[in-house]
Parts: structure tokens; sequence; C-alpha cells
């Protein structure tokens, strides 16, 4: 897919598209950017597109590193894994299949902070700038790929997940206590099994 079909496919989106990330605010949970309603496009199979995600949270479009950051951040937007198992881009006309190395997208970062009632809550940092705070709707968990070589993982919307990155897992990691279940750490009054 050339690189006219990637700018056509940006700009089916409806217009006023905001992916500017919401201030934190101490006693409520991140909210993601504004998010295309992608539960609400169900458009046919276009076909394959030329991108590859690599492990590293990298994409390759056609052999070559898409470059541009607002680029990714956009794809990243309009992207889910349907039950099938693939993973697609798209808008309201348009669903084009990628491939995926390993998960999506990646964790590059986190803080510790502590909800209202003391408990110690993790909010994580994609390479997408987008912030989710771990908890139900968010887990952490250990993904059955091999690829994931043991590094947990957090679950986000539309089928998605995201793996540590190499620091991020190194910082979690010196978080970790010992429980009957297996190492973890504790985050929105949950303790969550990092590793087996």
């Amino acid at each position: 897919m050339a690189d006219d079909k990637l700018q056509a496919l940006s700009e089916q989106l409806p217009d006023g598209k905001n992916l500017s990330q919401p201030p934190l605010h101490p006693s409520q949970p991140p909210l993601p950017p504004s998010q295309p309603p992608l539960h609400l496009w169900h458009p046919e199979l276009s076909g394959d597109i030329d991108i590859l995600i690599k492990r590293d949270g990298s994409w390759i479009h056609e052999g070559r590193p898409i470059l541009r950051p607002e680029l990714v951040k956009l794809f990243a937007s309009i992207m889910r894994r349907e039950e099938d198992g693939e993973y697609y881009l798209l808008t309201p006309v348009e669903k084009w299949r990628l491939q995926v190395e390993c998960l999506p997208l990646l964790v590059i970062d986190f803080e510790i902070g502590t909800g209202a009632g003391g408990e110690q809550q993790l909010t994580v940092t994609l390479n997408t700038e987008r912030q989710y705070r771990v908890n139900r709707e968010h887990p952490l968990y250990l993904p059955e790929l091999e690829q994931a070589q043991g590094i947990p993982a957090v679950e986000l919307d539309y089928g998605l997940s995201a793996l540590f990155g190499r620091a991020a897992w190194y910082r979690l990691a010196e978080l970790c206590e010992e429980s009957e279940q297996g190492p973890g750490v504790w985050s929105s009054g949950q303790f969550w099994v990092i590793a087996d």
C-alpha cells in the first residue's frame, strides 16, 4: 500500500478528533485521549496493509520505519484486535489488516500514586503518550506469547495490549512483592501477579 493510501486513511477520520491527553486530576483516574468510536465502525475488509509493528514498538511500512510520531499515534488510535486474533486499522468505511510481531503497544514508563482510600495506584504511559490506570478495566497480565519473554503487559481497550518496555519492566520488578500466587504488585486495591 503506497504512502498516498496512508494519507487517505488518515483523512477519513471524523473531523474534530482530539488526540490530546487531558491533564490528570489526583482524585480521578486518567482518561485516555478522545478516541474514535471504533465500536461503531464495522466496514468490510479492504485488504492487507504493509505495516508491521515490531516487538520494540516500532512501526514499519513497506520495509521502512514510520518516523512521524503523530502518524503512529493516529494509527494506534484507530487500531482494533478482533475475535479472529488479527489487528486492523479502521475508519468508518475501510478496514485494513496489519501485522503485529508481539503486542502492538509498549509501556515506556509508569507513575505510582495513591487512591482516595490510600491504596497504591499505578498509571502506565504508552509509547503513544496515552495513559491508563492499572485496575480491573486495564489489568496487568502475563501474555502467553513466546515473543513476550515472560514480561508482563497491560490490557487496553478494543482488544489491544501493551507490553512493558525494558526500562519500565525493570522498575516494575523492583516493586514486586512475594505472595502465594507468585511475585506481583498492588494497584487499585488489587494484587497483580507479574511473574511465574
